[in-house]
């Protein structure tokens, strides 16, 4: 089905009841299956109604049948029908009852039917959205985040939300045909006996909305901790062969062993508030109980309390007590509902903070398919930072189209961060990014990015089989076509000796392949895409000298009509280039040719040194500026490590 409209475009305005996050989600992703819901409501009420009867039947039958002190009379049913003899009247009532279980069961598997059905299409539409809505966030959201945060969203607290729907919803509506029908029974009864009763109910809803309050920060917190501790496995699982290699077992046990811990912590403190909110709410309807047992008790002695008249007939006061004690049981339920609701409360502030987040990159108003004519691109004044730290600083160059450009420079230049800004991976804080003249934040997303082929220093494969992985993207692409993507990124050699050949699967992320095979996997995949624009980050970085020589030469082929960029640390690969950009602290420092930059004896010069072993001849600021990068890079990993 198409995704729902997102929730944030609902115009209700702030404080109405609609902007409770539950119910904002249900008005959204509920209307398509709101004809299961009005089914199972209908039938929810129906089945509570036929549970009703059975206790209006022995009192009828005590009175009527067993102490002869009135007529039998059953609300609704006809008198014609009743049978005059006693026990003839006994085996009606047996009748009545055997009818009123068989339709309360069969209402009650409509019921549940209805709302498992109901509750599990919301989920499947919530989850879909909400992935999608993901997706489409902005490169930065996502490394800001770990990826299990993300993932408990998308599993743990929809989850949380189809158990509400299926099961609290539904029970909220039991209650409340409970209530309401018992109480109308109840003061047709005895209405004095119906204000006993009731005395308990203040009480227990002010209990209820000291709990309310109590524990919602407490559910918030166990959803934040389940988000860390699924973080904190997924981060393990993705690493395993790094814990192995570093022999880090103990240690990552004991980094699982104290999320673990915050997740209790957090869950006992829920739970303390909980063990003690329905035990109180047992006592305060245990004791309203007692006293409507009493004062029943002593009427039907004939020694009414309080000052009350009348009488009141054993059978009534059977009657009485059964429909007391299930009216008290509801309120004591309502506690589950309520611990339901806050739990599914917390999980829907989550998923809604995902769902009305609005993507920093995405489609201008208008904006209109982008046409590759001859590729030329140019960065005009643009600069970037990732939160507070600058990146790019006052970048403008112009390549024309066709032309080969190589970017390097020392760790943490921004020699890839630069390119991102070119398929809007992210956008410039400042200046423009334009191609063929075009501001890239003027066209389409989807064209810009097929136009654009990116391939990344370490590709990323999804579990499948080797030609899924190669036409992704490209998913009409003919087996004829996948084969020949492979073969111009020199991988149809290999995948040739794999067990299934085209068919074999990779193993999620393509464990099971070498990091030179995923990248020519990478290689093959984007050439298939056909870009008009290429841009390889360190693409042939994990691939020996004599098949990096062998790609080369079959990407020089495929790059010839193409304006390629190529981010490489050994500057070999980028040496027949057109022309080079070199870039430190984000500023292009150097641009020229190989044979220019040598002759400008620059940072460039000072690199090809290092690479050809002429370490004698560089200078100490080369040296001194070397160490205090490597210092800024050891620094910034252990920051993302703690």
């Amino acid at each position: 089905m198409d995704a729902a409209p997102a929730p944030n475009a609902d115009p209700d305005e702030p404080g109405s009841w609609r902007e409770n996050p539950i119910w904002r989600l249900y008005l959204t992703y509920g209307r398509d299956s709101s004809a299961y819901a009005l089914l199972a409501a209908a039938f929810t009420v129906a089945g509570r109604l036929f549970g009703l009867l059975p206790a209006l039947v022995i009192g009828v039958a005590v009175d009527a049948v067993f102490l002869r002190e009135r007529p039998y009379s059953l609300p609704f049913v006809p008198e014609s029908i009743v049978p005059a003899a006693p026990v003839d009247q006994l085996l009606f009532s047996i009748g009545v009852l055997l009818t009123a279980t068989l339709l309360g069961a069969l209402a009650s598997w409509v019921e549940n039917w209805g709302w498992s059905v109901f509750a599990q299409r919301v989920q499947r539409d919530l989850r879909v959205d909400a992935y999608d809505r993901l997706q489409r966030l902005d490169l930065a959201y996502f490394s800001g985040r770990r990826t299990g945060d993300l993932m408990s969203v998308l599993n743990n607290d929809v989850n949380a939300l189809e158990s509400f729907l299926e099961n609290a919803v539904s029970a909220t509506l039991w209650i409340v045909a409970t209530i309401v029908g018992i109480g109308v029974i109840l003061v047709g009864l005895n209405l004095p006996l119906t204000a006993v009763t009731l005395l308990p109910v203040p009480l227990l809803a002010a209990f209820t909305l000291l709990f309310t309050r109590v524990i919602e920060p407490r559910y918030l917190s166990i959803r934040e901790e389940i988000g860390d501790l699924n973080s904190r496995l997924e981060n393990n699982v993705g690493g395993i062969e790094v814990i192995k290699t570093e022999g880090a077992e103990a240690y990552e046990r004991d980094r699982v062993a104290e999320s673990s811990t915050e997740y209790l912590r957090a869950t006992l403190a829920a739970v303390r508030i909980r063990i003690t909110y329905f035990p109180g709410l047992n006592v305060v309807s245990g004791v309203g109980f007692a006293i409507t047992f009493l004062v029943g008790g002593l009427w039907v002695l004939g020694r009414p309390p309080f000052g009350l008249s009348g009488t009141l007939s054993p059978g009534e006061f059977v009657t009485f007590v059964i429909y007391a004690q299930q009216f008290v049981w509801p309120i004591v339920r309502l506690g589950n509902i309520v611990d339901s609701y806050e739990r599914a409360k917390a999980a829907a502030g989550r998923v809604r903070a995902v769902m009305t987040r609005d993507p920093a990159v995405g489609d201008a108003p208008g904006a209109e398919p982008l046409v590759v004519t001859d590729g030329a691109v140019t960065f005009d004044g643009v600069s970037f930072a990732y939160g507070d730290e600058e990146v790019i600083h006052d970048v403008s160059f112009a390549v024309d189209g066709g032309e080969t450009v190589g970017v390097v420079g020392p760790t943490g230049a921004g020699k890839s961060t630069l390119l991102k800004l070119l398929p809007r991976l992210y956008d410039p804080d400042e200046g423009a990014v334009r191609i063929d003249g075009t501001d890239v934040r003027e066209v389409t997303l989807r064209s810009l990015r097929r136009s654009v082929g990116y391939v990344s220093q370490e590709p990323f494969l999804f579990f499948g089989s080797v030609r899924d992985n190669i036409a992704y993207g490209t998913f009409d692409a003919s087996d004829d076509a996948v084969e020949q993507a492979a073969r111009r990124a020199h991988a149809h050699e290999f995948i040739e000796r794999l067990p299934d050949g085209y068919d074999t699967l990779v193993g999620e992320r393509g464990v099971k392949l070498s990091g030179g095979q995923r990248q020519r996997l990478a290689l093959a995949r984007t050439m298939l895409k056909d870009p008009a624009i290429l841009v390889l980050d360190e693409a042939t970085s994990a691939v020996d000298t004599e098949t990096e020589a062998i790609i080369r030469a079959r990407l020089d082929a495929f790059a010839a009509e193409r304006t390629t960029f190529v981010i490489a640390h050994r500057l070999s690969t980028v040496r027949e280039a057109d022309r080079i950009l070199v870039l430190d602290d984000g500023r292009v420092v150097e641009d020229g040719t190989h044979a220019d930059l040598l002759a400008a004896d620059g940072l460039y010069a000072d690199f090809w040194r290092v690479q050809t072993g002429d370490l004698a001849s560089l200078p100490p600021a080369f040296l001194e500026r070397a160490l205090d990068r490597q210092s800024e890079v050891l620094a910034a990993d252990g920051d993302e490590g703690d």
